[in-house]
């Protein structure tokens, strides 16, 4: 493809977005093409493109980069779009979840047990952005593909490939989730095959094989005569949640090893009543959702972000040498190569079902193994999940995304209102209805007050 140019939407995640970057100057058949950096804050923006050119400058890539605030101009003539954005702030997602805590809601409206829907108003409002996106792409440059990194995935691939003809392709991390299993078993990750279907943030490891071997009972002896032990000892980031006590658990309940962010965002409400307990199912932070866990995670962000800026402000630093010039891991980059060059590959990728997992509806958007090359996205078929647990997929994933996305049409805040009346924390309709106008009040809610009248 001539002149090839990829668009990033909210470039202002500097870490990411020079992943990116990193991956391009190492992939030679994109060499030549244009990166388009878009963000709203000038700040942010005019750094990640100094680096950029800084690091494509130390590597001797063939690339060239854009910067612009308009995102009507980021999508011109774009062959590929990748939206990082996320449209509110952390500090925005604290305030409502200070808020909702004061009605009883522990850790806030996060809908914890039907999946990974963020804090309730950060929520609808990404939707409402994706969306937007999506059609402005229609209009701008429909034949482009959207690659959708930011969450929330599920809920906003399902909404944009029902709503508009983009192509979407979403992406995420958790899959990655088995090369800590085999880490922690001492497998050689490299001699790993696996498959890890479902829906983002609820896959579950369905094939584990090592050298082609089945692999599952390696993992049952650890979980016999090592699990124990390693749960004692264990010392590693409050985020290392993937052989926590939570993820065995919810193996003993389905059958299969939950995959990724799964422990977390499996349905499983008894993890997260109070600190304490979130100690006892995840590690002694109390796993990733804690408010310790939160705030290692925000500080993480922080200071990976206080770092870019003292390397873009010191020229003589070499960017080169901050971030080495090796493939990052993500699949952003080697998916965009597959298409464009039918350099055929298998990846995991979130798209519509179209019958890749049986017994979940074809538009809804599922994570599956799938072949990209010149052809497009082709899922591959991997058949049905066991009974009950694609019924408890349906019932804390499935249905309640279709909720959401109805609620977001439609406006009608019923809907939200029927949600939160069925939190388990919920203890009286009063509790619901306060707390629901709590969040829709607060000052940077205040079109979603608007479209919930």
């Amino acid at each position: 493809m001539d002149k090839l140019k990829i668009s990033v939407i909210g470039a202002g995640s500097a870490v990411f977005s020079m992943n990116l970057v990193k991956d391009l100057c190492l992939t030679d058949g994109l060499k030549g093409s244009t990166v388009c950096f878009m963000d709203i804050d000038k700040k942010r923006l005019d750094m990640v493109y100094g680096l950029a050119r800084r690091y494509a400058n130390e590597v001797n890539a063939n690339l060239k980069f854009e910067k612009t605030l308009d995102r009507s101009a980021a999508l011109q003539d774009a062959d590929f779009v990748i939206n990082t954005a996320l449209v509110t702030s952390h500090a925005m997602e604290e305030m409502e979840r200070a808020c909702a805590e004061k009605y009883g809601y522990y850790r806030g409206i996060v809908f914890q047990d039907f999946g990974d829907f963020g804090i309730l108003g950060s929520c609808l409002h990404q939707l409402k952005f994706m969306l937007k996106v999506a059609e402005e792409m229609e209009d701008v440059c429909p034949d482009a593909w959207l690659i959708q990194a930011s969450n929330p995935v599920f809920l906003g691939c399902t909404l944009m490939t029902r709503k508009t003809r983009i192509k979407v392709i979403g992406l995420c991390h958790g899959h990655y989730g088995v090369f800590r299993i085999a880490e922690v078993l001492g497998l050689d990750p490299k001699k790993v095959t696996f498959q890890a279907p479902g829906v983002n943030h609820c896959i579950w490891m369905t094939h584990f094989y090592y050298e082609g071997r089945d692999a599952y009972p390696l993992l049952d002896e650890w979980i016999e005569k090592k699990a124990e032990e390693y749960w004692k000892t264990w010392d590693g980031s409050p985020l290392d949640v993937q052989l926590s006590p939570a993820a065995v658990n919810l193996y003993k309940l389905f059958g299969l090893f939950p995959i990724g962010d799964t422990p977390r965002f499996a349905g499983a409400w008894w993890y997260h009543t109070d600190l304490e307990t979130k100690k006892k199912w995840f590690n002694k932070y109390g796993g990733f959702d804690s408010e310790i866990g939160w705030n290692y995670y925000l500080n993480g962000l922080r200071k990976k972000m206080e770092k870019m800026f003292q390397i873009y402000e010191n020229p003589l630093t070499k960017v080169s040498s901050e971030i080495p010039p090796s493939i990052s891991g993500e699949q952003h980059i080697p998916i965009i190569d597959a298409i464009v060059n039918d350099n055929k590959g298998e990846f995991q990728v979130n798209v519509p079902n179209k019958g890749a997992i049986e017994g979940i509806a074809d538009d809804v958007v599922v994570e599956v193994p799938a072949i990209v090359s010149a052809r497009g996205v082709q899922t591959i078929h991997v058949g049905s999940l066991p009974k009950h647990l694609t019924l408890h997929i349906l019932r804390t994933h499935v249905i309640p995304m279709e909720m959401c996305l109805e609620a977001l049409l439609t406006g009608d805040k019923r809907i939200l209102l029927n949600m939160i009346l069925s939190d388990h924390r919920t203890k009286s309709y009063e509790q619901a209805c306060k707390v629901l106008d709590a969040i829709l009040n607060l000052p940077f809610n205040e079109d979603l007050k608007k479209i919930f009248q």
